[in-house]
């Protein structure tokens, strides 16, 4: 069970990937499939240092740290269409599942991730959870990512609670920066294969 910490909240903010779904394995299985196409090294523990960042971004400092020239827009597409084929065998993280199920209906919910729409919707809509979710702030819905907290502050704007009211669930430490930034209590999830 993922402990909360007290406090009357009256929205939940989740981060998707490896917070409600435990889809990290197939996102850096899709990078890596893509990246590979173009001679491009992406290290797993800098895949995990980088979680939360925007898809764009990741592919722009990985093209200026090796000195590649990848297209922004094909590598993303394809790194989408990958984890695609791969969310299939991705599963929900259970104390967050429980969090989802115990609290839906008498709080609002949103989803706020550095992932695209597409990804996030497909991700809940396999584990049967999307409309629980009352808005979803995906990649293109802000300015600035995490760890800057324009993306919890447009969610909790959007859900029209005020930011000391939510309660952040997030795996990463972009995400859980973020939500300090924007003045929220934060709940770390830890990772399915980490202790």
């Amino acid at each position: 069970m993922l402990p909360l910490p007290s406090g009357g909240f009256k929205a939940y903010l989740f981060d998707c990937d490896g917070t409600i779904v435990d889809s990290m394995p197939q996102h850096y299985t899709a990078w890596r499939q893509a990246l590979d196409e173009w001679g491009c090294e992406f290290p797993e523990e800098l895949f995990y240092a980088w979680a939360g960042r925007p898809t764009a971004d990741i592919v722009a400092a990985l093209n200026e740290q090796q000195r590649l020239n990848m297209p922004l827009e094909a590598v993303i597409a394809r790194r989408e269409a990958l984890y695609q084929q791969l969310l299939p065998s991705a599963a929900g993280i259970p104390g967050v599942l429980h969090h989802i199920d115990d609290a839906h209906g008498r709080i609002p919910f949103a989803v706020v991730s550095g992932s695209t729409r597409e990804a996030v919707t497909a991700s809940l809509g396999a584990l049967g959870i999307l409309d629980r979710f009352d808005v979803l702030v995906c990649a293109g819905d802000y300015t600035r990512p995490k760890p800057d907290p324009e993306p919890f502050l447009r969610a909790a704007e959007l859900l029209g609670v005020p930011p000391e009211a939510c309660l952040v669930f997030e795996d990463a430490d972009l995400g859980i920066e973020s939500a300090t930034a924007a003045g929220m209590a934060a709940v770390r999830v830890p990772q399915p294969r980490q202790g």
